[in-house]
């Protein structure tokens, strides 16, 4: 199977050094003051020169809300594609042009609701896309419906007596449709940010990034207490393979496993459970812990949230086996004929 590397060979590279401008298009950026898309788009803009990949053979797709208007303020080919439907169109171009460098931009509620069916295949099959999930938990575009990550109770212009929905966790749903790379960051972190952009782009097959994203106008305020320097202290879990996982004001509370039920718990760090405390381990092939993390995220982030990559592990990718698949079709019967595909034996002539 080939590794980050080998798929990354396949994209030219940028003759000459590049910059953040480079990446920056003519477009006038267009979403409401204090969005957090803006601080997500400074972070893409910021990271792309790191790939050192020519422009012309970056693609980002996107389907239908604010952050779908990503591709146009990207100086990259792009396409703002159909409700929903973003990671099947970038399924066909990552397939058929394996010399792009293919990114999906969507929304909670694009990518879950319409298009919830589109992303757990495209999860499940491990096409090498890279798909940026922005979460802002309600209908920014339409004007602050409620959306399907949005918590029970949420009163909107749709739910006017509260939601009776039980929202999606965008990670344990990757995990569940078996993603190779799962992760989450927060969109006012553009250090994190950036250095999950990085482990994503390094990744060989689908990589799904929730980046928790405020929206000011409709739903202000929705992550603050991970936002808030003392709250989010103790409130972000910060995931690094590896190593323990421990947060809080010096590190007073640890992850451990029940060992009765397997599920796993926040405790305070004591000398007697601190040998239980879980060492983070993105690389297990089974997803197992990762899901048990995933679900440490209550509902309202209220008390603690994991965040980082969840999960990365290889699994064959879907573009190379297609690949070789192909190649070995025409060793054994040579090319095709579409001609002859289209009007062969299963054909039938309606007479009227």
């Amino acid at each position: 199977m080939p590794d980050a590397n080998e798929l990354l060979q396949l994209v030219p590279k940028a003759e000459g050094k590049q910059s953040m401008k480079d990446f920056k298009s003519d477009q006038e950026v267009r979403w409401c003051p204090g969005c957090g898309d803006y601080a997500v788009l400074a972070a893409v803009q910021g990271f792309m020169p790191e790939l050192g990949l020519a422009r012309e053979n970056i693609t980002f797709v996107s389907g239908i809300g604010c952050s779908s208007r990503f591709p146009y303020y990207m100086n990259t080919y792009g396409m703002h594609s159909i409700h929903g439907r973003a990671p099947s169109i970038a399924t066909g171009l990552a397939t058929s042009r394996r010399d792009l460098s293919v990114w999906v931009v969507t929304g909670d509620g694009d990518a879950l609701s319409i298009g919830g069916n589109h992303l757990i295949h495209a999860l499940r099959r491990n096409v090498n896309l890279k798909i940026l999930l922005f979460n802002n938990r309600i209908y920014g575009l339409t004007k602050g419906q409620y959306s399907p990550t949005s918590e029970v109770g949420k009163i909107t212009k749709s739910t006017p007596m509260g939601s009776l929905d039980a929202p999606f966790n965008p990670v344990s749903l990757a995990l569940g449709a078996e993603a190779t790379f799962v992760a989450r960051t927060v969109d006012s972190d553009r250090k994190h940010l950036t250095s999950v952009l990085r482990a994503a782009a390094d990744h060989p097959g689908t990589a799904l990034v929730e980046i928790y994203q405020n929206c000011n106008i409709f739903n202000d305020g929705a992550f603050e207490v991970l936002k808030d320097k003392e709250r989010a202290e103790e409130a972000v879990i910060r995931l690094e393979h590896g190593k323990p996982i421990r947060f809080g004001a010096e590190d007073s509370k640890g992850v451990v496993r029940d060992t009765l039920t397997g599920d796993l718990s926040v405790v305070a760090v004591t000398e007697e459970n601190q040998s239980r405390i879980l060492v983070h381990d993105a690389h297990n092939p089974s997803p197992t812990t990762a899901f048990a993390l995933s679900r440490l995220a209550d509902a309202d982030t209220l008390h603690h949230t994991p965040i980082g990559v969840l999960r990365s592990v290889e699994r064959p990718v879907y573009d190379a086996l297609m690949s070789d698949q192909l190649d070995t079709a025409v060793e054994r019967h040579g090319k095709g004929d579409l001609s002859t595909l289209l009007t062969g034996n299963d054909t039938w002539t309606v007479v009227g």
